[in-house]
């Protein structure tokens, strides 16, 4: 990893202060969604893959399970991807 990358990188917010959700009952898919939104308007330089790669730490339970398959499923898939599926879902 390059310097800059390195700096980029410490931009990143932990995966701990990501919003979380289980899928069940009333939750905010929307929260996470605005929440990577500002991630990439605060650090415009981040690449996609960071940033999926850190997905898992949101979902819990139900969400989890969904999450696992879909990637099974479908493979590595950018950000973009990832959020049209959480608004279907």
């Amino acid at each position: 990893m390059s310097y800059s990358e390195k700096k980029t990188f410490k931009q990143l917010p932990e995966a701990s202060s990501w919003p979380k959700f289980s899928g069940t009952g009333e939750y905010d898919h929307m929260e996470l969604i605005d929440y990577i939104d500002g991630i990439f308007i605060d650090v415009p330089s981040i690449p996609d893959y960071w940033i999926t790669a850190r997905l898992n730490t949101a979902f819990k339970e139900h969400a989890s399970i969904w999450y696992t398959e879909m990637k099974e499923m479908h493979g590595r898939r950018n950000c973009p991807w990832w959020k049209s599926q959480i608004i279907q879902k």
